[in-house]
């Protein structure tokens, strides 16, 4: 069950205060060379404002773009691990838009659902997620398409949504986020009737996404695949600024007889994702590759894990270097 709480608004640096004199690292989007990005903040005062999204997700902190995973050192014939990565302090990450806070079911149905991937999980064990509602959006904006909504509590341990007075409505939601309201109760007061609906930014629903997912195992071998990646020049970028994108590729770095294990992103996107020792390409084309991105997230994902893997940000279509726009593809696949 929910519990209401109210925080009036400047009681945010008081928490990130508190939260770091108790050892924590806080995250929260900072403005940085023009764009929004997750940083480690010591105040309210260094987190960006009026903005609809962050450039990359919070992802990063729990999933970095590149991780080691062990330090090791051959002999002859022989291979031993020396050392495994330290785990970072617990962290809470704050001010992570309700889309993105929904991406971590995808994250953590790729990583903890058959095999409980360690390094992940110790992560995302350790780590709280304090959200704040949407109360504006833009053209690239489809959260409500795919089942989510812009004051959509899961995946948060608490939320906020900023309310009349500009103090916030705090939604504490999991046993992570009464843990850290219970840290600091002097910040929160009881909540009464606030209408958190009103101060929700409006996504209109753009395609019916069960419908997509029901027509995508038909289309496989259709030519809207070549129409819609003629533009595509295979940089990868949507898969990096995805936060519900999971592939990694495992790389090891050795100096003499001692290494390091790197696990770090990767895209279906790129040529060589597929490429196989023999030379073989399953995926030689840009093409086959678009297919997989959009079939994966719409069609396997659902499928296979019971999670959509897209949801709505719209980062990679403001991202994309060509103007390649998921939304607009989407709708164009619905109505084939």
């Amino acid at each position: 069950m929910t519990d209401k709480k109210i925080m009036k608004k400047g009681s945010l640096d008081e928490l990130i205060k508190k939260l770091k004199s108790g050892g924590k690292r806080v995250f929260a989007p900072v403005e940085k060379g023009g764009k929004i990005l997750f940083e480690e903040v010591d105040s309210a005062s260094a987190m960006a404002a009026d903005y609809v999204q962050t450039t990359l997700s919070a992802k990063d902190v729990i999933l970095p773009r590149c991780e080691e995973m062990m330090r090791f050192t051959t002999g002859q014939g022989t291979v031993s691990m020396e050392k495994a990565p330290d785990m970072p302090p617990p962290a809470v990450v704050i001010g992570v838009r309700p889309c993105d806070a929904r991406s971590l079911a995808v994250v953590n149905a790729v990583y903890l659902k058959d095999y409980s991937d360690a390094l992940y999980k110790s992560k995302i064990d350790n780590t709280t997620i304090i959200g704040i509602s949407c109360a504006k959006c833009d053209e690239y904006c489809f959260c409500t398409s795919v089942n989510g909504n812009p004051g959509d509590t899961e995946g948060s341990d608490i939320l906020l949504t900023e309310v009349d007075g500009g103090n916030y409505l705090a939604e504490i939601i999991t046993e992570k986020g009464k843990a850290l309201a219970d840290s600091a109760p002097e910040l929160f007061t009881a909540a009464g009737g606030e209408d958190k609906a009103k101060h929700l930014a409006d996504v209109k629903v753009q395609f019916d996404v069960r419908a997509v997912t029901a027509k995508l195992p038909g289309m496989f071998d259709g030519e809207v695949w070549i129409t819609q990646s003629l533009r595509c020049i295979g940089c990868g970028t949507c898969s990096y600024v995805c936060p519900a994108c999971t592939c990694f590729d495992i790389q090891d770095e050795t100096d003499g007889n001692r290494g390091v294990r790197l696990r770090c992103w990767d895209s279906c996107g790129f040529g060589i994702f597929t490429l196989h020792t023999s030379g073989h390409n399953p995926r030689e084309v840009q093409s086959q590759r678009w297919r997989q991105r959009i079939m994966h997230k719409f069609s396997y994902q659902p499928d296979q894990l019971q999670v959509t893997g897209c949801v709505g940000c719209g980062r990679c279509s403001r991202a994309c270097p060509v103007d390649m726009n998921i939304l607009q593809h989407i709708k164009e696949i619905e109505a084939q």
